[in-house]
């Protein structure tokens, strides 16, 4: 079984088959979660259905994708939205073997409390000691100036911009940590 990714305020929950089935069936009681009525929509049951399917063809795929959990100890936890990583080291829109590119979405009730930049910086201490990857990417639609905040905020700097078949222009940034 994979461990969370802890931080001062969330926990980097690991989503494996099992969990996305949940989230897909609307049980995530049963895993002991809440998420926001009518979650998941049409495109993240989509992204989920796409994850779940990645990990059983691969199971060491699952450490790469996670949900964002609100750290509290309650019988019920609270998903605040899911972070990752589109696939091991290698898997990134510009195709640089051993680097990592980041995607994340925080919900809508959740947002504004710096929970995306938390979740990415952590996402990048856990890759960086315990895989030693040093360089890191994400793709940002350029009118989310939310994602383009937080990107801001870790420090990556634009090198590029690149087409994706589903989300159309995107932003490419890049971050080398020590």
């Amino acid at each position: 079984m994979l461990a969370s990714i802890p931080t001062s305020r969330l926990e980097l929950a690991p989503l494996d088959p099992a969990v996305i089935t949940a989230l897909l069936d609307g049980a995530v009681e049963s895993i002991g979660l809440s998420a926001p009525d009518g979650w998941p929509d049409a495109h993240d049951a989509g992204f989920l259905r796409s994850r779940r399917e990645q990990q059983e063809a691969d199971p060491s795929r699952a450490q790469w994708v996670r949900g964002v959990v609100v750290a509290a100890d309650t019988p019920v936890r609270v998903l605040a939205g899911h972070a990752g990583f589109h696939g091991p080291p290698g898997v990134n829109g510009p195709g640089t073997a051993g680097a990592l590119e980041v995607g994340y979405t925080i919900f809508t009730a959740h947002r504004g409390r710096g929970y995306a930049t938390e979740a990415v910086a952590a996402l990048i201490a856990w890759a960086t000691h315990v895989h030693d990857v040093r360089h890191f990417y994400a793709s940002v639609a350029p009118d989310n100036a939310p994602s383009l905040a937080v990107i801001a905020r870790l420090c990556f700097t634009r090198c590029g911009e690149q087409w994706d078949d589903e989300d159309g222009l995107e932003l490419v940034f890049e971050l080398l940590t020590g």
